[in-house]
């Protein structure tokens, strides 16, 4: 016997299981009933039948003596094996001994055994009965996660172990966790009060996940009888069901609520450049989405750069990214402002028309430089995760920082256009533009700046998008319509309506998509639209100045 344990500590040391060593203690730690077990209690294990399977596991974690426990660790780990006689063995790597007996059997009984196998439900049986010899190891955190194992899956049959664990944790966060456990495991106990106070521990858990454990508790069978015969156990069961559907409504309007927030930024980083080249120049730049397109493959080319020469710099690419992909959509929308839309202010047909062939041109071009499929732009560490607000709620923290950076990049704009010289002469030229021409201002020049800047402002707004998805030739495409429904309903020419029309469009969508799905949702955004323009067609903030009223 002394053997067999020297040896079996000699496995387990060699295998550098931390949990294994202290399931091994508390195995040498109990009374001396090991091996109690007798060849009839395991010998279903080695069937077919999955059912008996589960009545022998059941019995194993009930008996709770060192033999037991030791089988049902040896099942977790995939070696208990059958001869073709019906005996069960635990195999050892090469030697292997008797489950019941703990004696050794030769070595051409355990070569010709094959392994027990088990379905998932017996599997999470059996995961569930070795946490539960980790709820008496001396380390809290092994006892920690043993608590978190069994909370995801928790079995009556634990109770037990549940019961001796309770009574003996000191830690204070961890005995209220274990109260919880013991709750979800008593739910179905003979006794009335002791299932009365199991459901109130249970609901004040508010966790969603515990309506498939309340739900049983106020339904009714097939012969019309209650299942939980006691009135006051239903009505906190009740009570317990009503708290979690308040808590679920409310976490679905946050969820909602951030959502439209989340698809507000995306199109109010869309639509910011498009206020500028499209409300204060009065361009109608069908190539605007190509712009964002523009920013995020800047942003992935940096990647790969930072990737190839700088690897241990990866987390902070994107502050270089986010120049660049302005530097880069600038310098494409001042090329094609001066070579082809200067020539065509004024007509807009014509304008529309070009812009259109301009963009064409740009995916293409994209195409052939870099593929037609999409490109994977990854994100930092720092943006990868989320944060839990509410049960069943996760804020990813990419799309938070995209949120954020959309009102960096308006707050930026708004100081441009209201601070600076440059600012001064768009709204100068915007409002009268002959008149700005006669006190000396170059028009020309202003009109070339402002549509850079328009650009630029989509080229960081495609260096956000690469974040949330996938970089490819089409990315603007998707963005374009509602761009310039943003811009329309806002209000030509200003970037407070721009703001909120972003928002109130992001909002509105997501608000619909529930009901109707996605498409349809566009479709009734689209709708409301078209009716407020015929009410209020300035938008939501007029134009003022003289431009305004010509």
């Amino acid at each position: 016997m002394k053997n067999i344990m020297v040896h079996s500590l000699t496995t387990l040391a060699t295998r550098g299981s931390r949990a294994a060593l202290c399931a091994f203690a508390l195995l040498c730690g109990l009374a001396p009933g090991a091996h109690a077990l007798e060849s009839a209690d395991v010998a279903p294990l080695a069937g077919d039948d999955f059912d008996a399977k589960s009545v022998a596991i059941d019995n194993l974690i009930a008996t709770h003596d060192a033999a037991s426990l030791a089988l049902l660790k040896a099942l977790a780990d995939d070696t208990v094996a059958a001869t073709d006689a019906g005996e069960v063995l635990i195999q050892d790597g090469d030697a292997a001994r008797d489950a019941a007996t703990g004696k050794p059997v030769a070595a051409d009984v355990a070569a010709s055994a094959q392994p027990i196998t088990l379905n998932n439900l017996l599997r999470s049986k059996v995961a569930g009965a070795v946490s539960g010899l980790q709820l008496s190891s001396p380390d809290v955190e092994m006892r920690r996660a043993a608590v978190a194992a069994l909370l995801k899956n928790p079995d009556p049959a634990m109770k037990p172990m549940i019961d001796a664990a309770r009574a003996k944790e000191t830690d204070p966060a961890l005995k209220k966790r274990l109260d919880t456990l013991w709750a979800m495991t008593a739910l179905h106990n003979p006794d009335a009060a002791t299932r009365l106070e199991a459901v109130k521990l249970v609901a004040a858990r508010h966790d969603l996940d515990m309506y498939e454990l309340l739900r049983p508790l106020v339904a009714k069978s097939s012969t019309g009888a209650w299942n939980e015969a006691d009135p006051q156990v239903r009505a906190a069961a009740q009570q317990g069901i009503d708290a979690l559907d308040s808590l679920q409504r409310r976490s679905q309007i946050a969820g909602t609520l951030f959502a439209g927030l989340s698809l507000g930024s995306v199109l109010l980083l869309a639509a910011l450049g498009l206020a500028i080249t499209y409300g204060l120049i009065g361009v109608i730049n069908m190539a605007h989405g190509e712009f964002l397109m523009i920013g995020a493959y800047a942003t992935y080319v940096v990647q790969t750069l930072v990737q190839h020469y700088a690897p241990r710099a990866f987390d902070w690419y994107p502050l270089a990214a986010i120049p660049a992909s302005f530097v880069a959509a600038a310098l494409v929308g001042m090329v094609i402002e001066r070579l082809v839309i200067r020539h065509l202010y004024g007509r807009p047909l014509e304008t529309l028309l070009t812009t259109f062939g301009i963009s064409l041109i740009l995916i293409q071009a994209t195409r052939m430089l870099f593929g037609a499929q999409n490109v994977q732009v990854e994100n930092p560490s720092w943006m990868s995760g989320g944060v839990t607000v509410m049960p069943s709620l996760i804020l990813p923290y990419n799309r938070i920082a995209i949120l954020a950076f959309s009102l960096i990049v308006v707050g930026i704009a708004w100081t441009v256009l209201t601070k600076t010289r440059l600012g001064l002469f768009v709204r100068a030229v915007t409002q009268n533009r002959r008149m700005a021409a006669c006190v000396g201002v170059k028009t020309a020049r202003v009109d070339s700046y402002a549509f850079a800047f328009g650009a630029g402002i989509a080229g960081l707004g495609g260096c956000a998008l690469s974040q949330i998805g996938n970089v490819g030739p089409d990315l603007g495409q998707s963005y374009i319509i509602d761009s310039f429904m943003a811009v329309v309903l806002g209000g030509v020419g200003q970037l407070a309506g721009t703001v909120i029309g972003g928002f109130g469009l992001g909002l509105v969508s997501k608000a619909i998509e529930p009901f109707w799905g996605a498409v349809l949702a566009k479709i009734a955004v689209l709708v409301l639209i078209v009716l407020f323009i015929q009410k209020r067609p300035q938008g939501l903030f007029a134009l003022k100045g003289r431009s305004a009223e010509a």
